[in-house]
Formats: structure tokens, sequence, C-alpha cells
């Protein structure tokens, strides 16, 4: 059997960079960190990135370009209530997946305006996305809701996704939660609140489902 061929040192870096940034937060990891995690010299890192900002930049376009098929699926063309569970949890996987990003996204934001114009066209195609499968689920008779119902769905499904573990990190600082919401359990605990949210203005078996999945998330989490 052919040997695989051995990572190059920047896909190494990349790959590390991630993991002590969803572990310790970005703002509390240098460059000097990354490249000991590495067992690399400084002087080594420098080669292929000249700051942390590089890095960033690259681990977003990592993030965004995984996100993009899922953001450009969904139409208004009739839709199923599994249509939209299964949008979510595959949107919730990759924002765990980046979840520095998300802890961090005002920060790291600010730093950077162009990766901040970036981060809200990604936004802009959530909400687009969310909008287009809730109109789906209106077609098909599943949800009621007006135009502006909707308008307001898609942006508050959005704010979900994007500042839940910010809200979970604060609202539970300084309990046992907060050592629990480090797990990979809280991405499903926000599914199930979009779940909530969205349940009221389902009807019949549609609505029956939402909270027959939203049920099941939450005994996952609590097991």
């Amino acid at each position: 059997m052919p040997r695989k061929p051995p990572r190059r040192t920047r896909e190494r870096i990349l790959e590390t960079a991630l993991r002590l940034f969803n572990d310790a937060g970005e703002p509390n990891v240098t460059t000097a960190d990354i490249a000991d995690e590495l067992n690399i010299s400084p002087g080594n890192l420098y080669y292929h990135f000249s700051n942390k900002g590089e890095i960033i930049v690259l681990l977003f376009d990592a993030l965004d370009a995984s996100l993009a098929p899922l953001f450009s699926g969904p139409s208004a063309s009739a839709a199923e209530v599994e249509d939209l569970w299964l949008f979510l949890h595959l949107v919730f996987e990759r924002i765990w997946e980046y979840r520095f990003f998300f802890r961090d996204l005002d920060e790291i934001a600010s730093r950077d305006p162009k990766l901040a114009t970036r981060v809200a066209g990604m936004l802009r195609s959530e909400e687009s996305a969310v909008l287009a499968l809730c109109g789906g689920l209106r077609a098909a008779g599943a949800l009621r809701a007006t135009d502006e119902e909707l308008v307001a769905l898609a942006v508050n499904v959005v704010v979900i996704a994007t500042y839940w573990m910010s809200f979970r990190r604060l609202s539970n600082a300084g309990t046992r939660r907060a050592v629990e919401d480090a797990s990979d359990m809280q991405f499903e605990r926000a599914i199930s609140q979009v779940l909530a949210m969205l349940a009221p203005h389902l009807h019949g078996d549609h609505r029956a489902l939402a909270e027959s999945l939203r049920a099941r998330y939450l005994r996952d989490t609590r097991s």
C-alpha cells in the first residue's frame, strides 16, 4: 500500500492553529504558541505566515468554503421540516468546527475590516438560505407566516447561530454548565433553540415533527 505523503508544514500550522484557537480562544494564542506546539522555530512559522492575521483569514476561507454549498442550495420551492433540520445540523456542525470565530467574532472582525466585510457577506448568505427554506415550508403548506414574519425568522436564526456560544458562555459564567458547554453538545442545544422558535409557526404533523426533533436533541445533551 502506497504511503500517504507527509503533510506540509503550512497545512500543519493551519490545523494546529485551529485546534489551539478552538481550545483556548484566539486572543489567548500567539504565533509563538503555535510554533511551540508544532515544535518548530518561530522563524519557520513566519516563513509561511507573516502574522496571526494571515492564519485567521485562511481559516475563514476554509469555513466560508464549507458553508457556501449549504447556503446556495435552498430554493423557495416546497420544502419539508427534514430539509430545514438537515440544513441546521450541517451549518451548526461547521460552526462548531470553527467555533473560535463565533466565540470572539466581534474582536476578530474589528482587527481586519476586509475580513469583517466578508463575514457580513457570509451572514447575509445564511439569512437568504434560511429565508428560502422557510418560504419553501410555507409553499408546502407546513408553515404559516407573513413575508415580514419570514424575514424576522430568518434573521433570528442567523442571530442564534452567530452568537449562541457567546450567550451560553456569558449566561453560564462561573457555573458548572460553563464546563459542560465546552462540549460539542453545544451546537445541538442551539439547533433545539431554533426549532423551538420555528415550531409555533408550523402546524399539524409538521409541528409535531419539529418538536420531536427538538426533544431528541434535548435528550442527547442530557445523556
